[in-house]
C-alpha cells in the first residue's frame, strides 16, 4: 500500500522554508557579536541535545554499520563546512542574495549526478544549468562589487551540500532520519570542540569564546540550533510523505520567503540585477526538476 500523503510532505516543505531562512536570518543578527566558530558549534550541540533525548525515548536506535557510520563522519564533516561558509556568507550579504546564490546546489548536483555518478542527463538540462548559473552570476556581480571574494562564499554552500546530499542518498535508508541527525549532531560537535583544544587556535578570531550578554543572546543562540535542526527534519519528513518531484518545487519558496524576511529584518532589497538573477535562477531550477519528473514518467517501471 502506497504511504505518500502529497498534502502533509508539501506542508512539511513549506515549513522548511520559512524555518531555515529564519535561522540564517538569526545567525546573521549574531554574527556581528559571536565568532564563527563558537556559533557553528553551538548550533551543532544544540541539536546533539535535542536529537539524543528524542531518539533514547522513542526507542530509536543509535547503532550503524561501520559503512554507514564512515559516510555520516563525512557527511557531518560537509555539514560543518557549509553551515559555516553560510553563516560567514551573511556577515557580508543580504539574506536574499546569500540564499539565492546557494540555489546554485540543483545544478550542480546535476552535473555530479552526469559526471561522477554516470546518470543519463540530457542536451536541455544542460543547457538549464547553463542559464541557471548565469542568473547566479547576476545576484553575484552587484555583491561581489560591494564586498568581493565574501560574495563567493554561498558558491561553496552549495557545492559542498550537493556533496553532502549525494552523501546523504547513500544512506537515508538504512537509518533513521533522527538517529542520523542525532549522530551527526555528536560527531560535528565532538569535531569542533576539539579545535577548541589545539594550541593557538583560541588566537584566531573566528575561534575565540565570547559570553553571550544577556538572555536575548542565549535565546537566540538556542534558537539557532533548534531551528536548524528542525528545518532539516521538516526536509526529511516532507520527502518520507511525498516524491522529490511533488515538494522539490516547492522548495523554491525559500528565495522570496529569505527575500522579505531580509526586507523585514535588516531592510535589504535586492538591486533590480540582483531580483533578474533570481527569477533566472528560479525559472532554470524549476525547468529542471519539471523536465526529471517528465522523463522519470517516460522511463518504464523495472519488470
Amino acid at each position: 500500500m502506497s504511504t505518500d500523503r502529497p498534502f502533509l510532505g508539501i506542508m512539511f516543505m513549506i515549513s522548511f522554508c520559512v524555518i531555515a531562512p529564519l535561522g540564517d536570518a538569526l545567525a546573521k543578527v549574531l554574527g556581528e557579536t559571536i565568532p564563527l566558530g563558537q556559533l557553528v558549534l553551538t548550533r551543532f550541540a544544540v541539536q546533539t541535545a535535542a536529537l539524543l533525548p528524542l531518539a533514547y525515548f522513542t526507542g530509536r536506535s543509535l547503532w550503524m554499520s561501520r559503512r554507514v557510520f564512515r559516510l555520516t563522519v563525512v557527511r557531518s564533516f560537509l555539514h560543518i563546512i557549509g553551515i559555516g561558509a553560510m553563516f560567514s556568507s551573511l556577515r557580508f550579504l543580504p539574506l536574499a542574495d546569500a540564499v539565492a546564490i546557494a540555489f546554485v546546489m540543483p545544478f550542480i548536483m546535476l552535473l555530479l549526478g552526469k559526471y561522477v555518478l554516470q546518470e543519463e542527463v540530457g542536451l536541455r538540462r544542460l543547457l538549464a544549468c547553463v542559464v541557471g548559473f548565469i542568473g547566479t552570476l547576476l545576484v553575484i556581480q552587484p555583491s561581489f562589487a560591494a564586498v568581493g571574494v565574501p560574495a563567493l562564499l554561498p558558491l561553496l554552500v552549495a557545492v559542498v551540500f550537493a556533496l553532502f546530499m549525494l552523501v546523504t542518498r547513500q544512506i537515508a535508508k538504512d537509518v533513521d532520519p533522527i538517529s542520523m541527525q542525532a549522530v551527526s549532531g555528536m560527531v560535528a560537535t565532538g569535531a569542533l570542540g576539539l579545535m577548541y583544544l589545539i594550541p593557538g587556535t583560541a588566537t584566531l578570531a573566528q575561534f575565540q569564546f565570547v559570553m553571550p550578554e544577556g538572555a536575548g543572546i542565549w535565546s537566540m543562540l538556542l534558537a539557532i540550533g533548534l531551528l536548524g535542526t528542525f528545518a532539516h527534519l521538516m526536509m526529511t519528513w516532507s520527502l518520507r510523505y511525498a516524491p522529490s518531484a511533488t515538494v522539490a518545487p516547492v522548495q523554491y519558496l525559500e528565495i522570496p520567503i529569505a527575500t522579505l524576511m531580509g526586507f523585514a529584518v535588516f531592510g535589504d532589497w535586492p538591486n533590480g540585477l540582483a531580483m533578474l538573477g533570481i527569477g533566472i535562477t528560479m525559472a532554470a531550477g524549476l525547468y529542471i526538476l519539471m523536465r526529471e519528473r517528465r522523463m522519470s514518467k517516460l522511463i518504464p517501471p523495472a519488470a
